[in-house]
């Protein structure tokens, strides 16, 4: 790998865009390097889970609502296919990567990267995949450029920290989506340049979407970002520009937006900014990009943060009879997950039985109640009013409080990815004194957890969600079709879509399109 140096440069210098990040990810784009077998299997199995969540949310209200906006714009020659719907019916690329990518995260239940900032590069599939079909390309067209989406996208996250500026984290995403576009097609480096300026510059938006009173468009999103990615490459194949240089430049995302500049000297007489800034890490001319085989996917349907505490929350439940026994539990975990799920966010919604299903599943106190007690947990079932109500769990629930620990945001944050961890220490203190002290870093179902998820782990995930939804047909068949993505030819990537029975999809409300 390469660590490219990003800071702000002012205008007069003249920064030359080969010296530019988003040049740099364009060459990495433009790379004909061949992707290892290891990563194109992770890739299939990354389509599989993402059609496994898309399924389960399919007649979700703001599933629905996305999949009735594209169907207003359909395109029957050069579309693309909108899960649940049939194969034959095709809307314009980018309302589909629209319906697809919101039907992906509705779940908040596909896969995950977490570093200097966080991210589900699996947002990635719908918009190069809504493309791939439109332009008619194949299944090895559509694996080269999704390598290249993770790619940029989880090195960002390695490098580029948005939450602490409070920016939303599809400022990655959508820079990501269009070099993983221009890989697919083919573009010329200076496209996908200009392509990825773009997608950066129109996609920046803030975490208040993820604060307070989370509504659905935490999972419109990364849909919208993917949309976004779509019409910035259309317009550069045209022949269009960017705001450039994008990141580096005088009044560019990291100048005003992130942290790159300071406020003028002591005497009010020039702007100063703050050196080496960002080390970017990027692989070189010709080296793998593998970047996908670190980021692992979701077991359970909840923040990633929360994984390994309710798999902690199981192991611990053993030989407690009486919820009402315990006096307090106490998570004691990073920086982030006491801050953005925990208490320290200072929401009062993370804490209220009537709060949003997208509230709940930012709620660390409530995931760890209910996992406690129930052993288990369930996409629908765990986040039910009437769950989420019962008295018993609220009593419980309001005596959990988090802690951030040193020693666990600095495991958050390693490098090492033998001491990395995402999870913490419980303790769960009893009203007759004793206490039950227990500490888990990784969920089972990460690489380094107790049953690391293979291939057949996430087609049990695709049978198991989208049991009842779909016909047995049509899932062996989808599956057959998304393990064999490599022999699709030419305008065959329809298969990768998967259809309800006729009358079983829900319909959206009528808007304007």
């Amino acid at each position: 790998m390469q660590t490219h140096t990003v800071k702000v440069h002012p205008s007069k210098a003249l920064l030359p865009r080969e010296e530019q990040l988003a040049w740099k990810i364009a060459g990495v784009a433009t790379d004909k390097v061949a992707v290892e077998k290891a990563v194109s299997a992770m890739i299939i199995n990354r389509i599989i889970d993402n059609a496994a969540v898309a399924i389960a949310a399919i007649n979700r209200r703001p599933v629905v609502s996305a999949r009735g906006m594209a169907l207003g714009h359909k395109k029957k020659e050069g579309g693309a296919t909108v899960f649940g719907m049939p194969a034959g019916t095709t809307v314009s690329p980018e309302w589909a990567a629209w319906a697809n990518g919101t039907a992906v995260r509705e779940l908040d239940m596909h896969d995950t990267f977490l570093a200097a900032d966080y991210s589900h590069p699996g947002d990635n599939i719908p918009p190069v995949l809504a493309v791939a079909q439109a332009m008619g390309r194949s299944g090895r067209d559509l694996i080269r450029g999704l390598a290249t989406g993770y790619e940029i996208h989880i090195n960002l996250v390695r490098a580029i920290c948005l939450h602490e500026h409070k920016v939303d984290h599809i400022a990655h995403l959508c820079p990501a989506s269009a070099a993983g576009i221009g890989t697919l097609l083919g573009l010329k480096q200076e496209v996908i340049f200009q392509s990825v300026q773009q997608a950066l510059h129109t996609s920046i938006s803030f975490r208040q979407s993820r604060k307070g009173e989370i509504s659905s468009w935490k999972a419109y999103a990364p849909a919208h970002a993917g949309k976004l990615a779509v019409e910035a490459v259309d317009r550069c194949m045209r022949g269009e520009g960017a705001p450039s240089p994008i990141y580096e430049g005088e009044d560019s995302v990291i100048a005003w937006v992130l942290a790159g500049r300071t406020q003028a000297d002591s005497k009010g007489r020039k702007t100063v900014y703050d050196p080496d800034y960002y080390q970017v890490p990027m692989p070189g001319a010709g080296e793998p990009k593998r970047a996908i085989l670190d980021s692992y996917t979701k077991e359970h349907s909840a923040e990633y943060q929360s994984q390994a505490l309710i798999d902690l929350a199981f192991r611990m439940r053993e030989g407690i009879e009486d919820w009402d026994s315990i006096e307090k539990i106490i998570i004691h975990t990073s920086h982030h997950t006491h801050y953005v799920i925990g208490t320290g966010a200072n929401d009062p919604q993370k804490m209220d039985p009537k709060a949003s299903r997208e509230t709940l599943d930012h709620s660390i106190m409530y995931i760890f109640a209910v996992a406690l007690q129930d052993g288990s947990w369930h996409h629908v079932d765990s986040y039910a009013p009437k769950r989420a109500g019962r008295a018993d769990t609220v009593r419980l629930w309001h005596k959990i409080e988090t802690r951030e620990a040193p020693e666990w945001t600095e495991r958050y944050h390693s490098k090492d990815p033998d001491t990395l961890a995402f999870g913490g220490r419980v303790e769960i203190l009893f009203k007759d004194g004793t206490k039950k002290v227990d500490e888990l870093g990784v969920a089972n179902a990460h690489p380094r957890g107790a049953k690391p998820f293979g291939r057949a782990d996430y087609i049990r995930k695709f049978l198991t969600l989208t049991d009842g939804i779909i016909t047995t047909r049509e899932a062996n068949r989808f599956i057959e079709a998304a393990e064999g993505v490599l022999s699709l030819k030419a305008g065959e990537l329809s298969a990768l879509n998967v259809a309800l029975p006729k009358g079983t999809l829900a319909e959206s409300k009528p808007g304007i399109f």
